[in-house]
């Protein structure tokens, strides 16, 4: 198969060439290349996939009909590789649930699924990390430890193995007293805040255990300014930490939430426009590193009640890619060359899993993105519902296999 005319993007920058591939592999990158299978691609970028490393299933009920819905979905999105999150049901805490999903790891006309390991069981106690890591999970993932003991055990684990963290701060005590961000938002609505410092002070802490353990850290999923701010200090200071946001956070803010819709109720929560905007200045001037879809779909019983009631989550992979061309690089905030490091380099190097720029002799996973046609979000349960966003995906070849949308 020849794509012939399209805009390669990717570490490398931006060039124009046309590219062989045969039997999933880049053979040849040139001008005027001719074969049987030609696909005029002029217009349109050919991009690695997109890799998110803080992926959730439907009412985070781990199946293989769960699986097989986020796989296809991810793929049309522009993901390539998905990384499940630990806290399904059930946990991704023993080798028998970690081994159910990479049974369905690579589903056909869909994305790669990996896993991260939940450091921790549904008791609390720690699990059997140096095993799952064996069998291959591609990174420890857990919400807030306050047991210091256990934290360091962990950090212990990572250190031998050469693993990240996938760290999700927030203090729940807090978390659980509230169900949207503090803020006059939640005032004028009359409905409960939650306060910013079970972010803030569980990652100043955090970054101290990576800086004594010499581990890494991803934050995930950081949506208060000074947060970042601390996150950068450590950085410039050595300490082998990185801030990752969900793209919600940077296109919408808590007043998506006014008319108490359900929709607008994820987690963490909506901040301020105040401070989406300062995350947008965060996120030009590199102090975001790693950006995900923060996908988290329900099912209806579970949105269409009160937005107190409703459960947090939003279905948003499925239009990834062309979420980010319009809100990042249709307004000018990044270059596409910028995009596929935020979205695809350095995810994967978060979670250890190869991702190559487009060159002679690599494996294919890659996207096909046309940015002249458009992108209808059509799910009822959106945050993005009845938006029509700039760009479609209208290939994607993973593990080899071709699949056109």
């Amino acid at each position: 198969m020849i794509i012939s005319g399209a805009t390669i993007c990717d570490a490398d920058g931006e060039r124009r060439y046309d590219v062989r591939i045969e039997a999933g592999v880049i053979t040849q990158i040139g001008t005027d290349l001719q074969g049987n299978e030609a696909i005029d691609a002029s217009g349109c970028y050919l991009l690695p996939g997109l890799v998110d490393t803080d992926v959730r299933l439907k009412d985070s009920q781990l199946s293989r009909t769960t699986l097989e819905k986020l796989s296809r979905r991810a793929l049309k999105g522009g993901v390539t590789t998905a990384v499940l999150a630990s806290d399904s049901t059930p946990r991704i805490d023993n080798v028998i649930t970690l081994e159910f999903v990479q049974q369905h790891r690579s589903l056909s006309n869909g994305a790669t699924i990996e896993a991260a390991l939940s450091a921790l069981n549904d008791a609390g106690a720690l699990s059997n990390i140096a095993i799952m890591l064996k069998k291959g999970s591609s990174a420890v993932h857990t919400l807030t430890v306050n047991d210091y003991n256990l934290i360091s055990r962990i950090a212990q684990y990572l250190k031998m193995a050469d693993k990240t963290l996938f760290y999700k701060a927030e203090e729940k005590s807090l978390f659980e007293s509230g169900v949207m961000a503090d803020g006059a938002v939640a005032s004028q609505l009359g409905l409960a805040g939650i306060s910013p410092l079970g972010e803030i002070v569980h990652i100043a802490s955090m970054i101290e255990i990576a800086r004594h353990f010499g581990i890494r850290i991803v934050f995930k999923s950081v949506t208060e300014p000074r947060s970042i701010e601390m996150i950068a200090q450590a950085r410039a200071e050595g300490v082998n930490v990185s801030c990752e946001v969900a793209i919600h956070h940077l296109f919408k803010s808590d007043s998506a939430c006014l008319g108490f819709d359900s929709d607008a109720k994820i987690n963490p929560p909506l901040v301020s426009e105040a401070k989406r905007l300062i995350l947008i200045d965060a996120l030009k001037r590199g102090d975001i590193h790693s950006l995900s879809a923060l996908h988290q779909p329900n099912s209806d019983v579970y949105k269409d009640i009160t937005f107190f009631d409703a459960h947090y989550g939003t279905t948003s992979i499925e239009e990834y890619l062309p979420l980010c061309y319009s809100y990042l690089i249709e307004s000018g905030i990044i270059p596409m060359s910028r995009l596929v490091e935020l979205a695809s380099s350095t995810p994967a190097r978060d979670a250890g899993i190869r991702s190559e720029a487009i060159r002679e002799g690599s494996t294919c996973d890659l996207i096909l993105f046309d940015p002249n046609q458009t992108t209808a979000v059509t799910h009822h349960h959106s945050l993005y519902k009845n938006e029509v966003l700039k760009g479609k995906v209208v290939m994607g070849i993973c593990r080899g296999e071709v699949t056109r949308f």
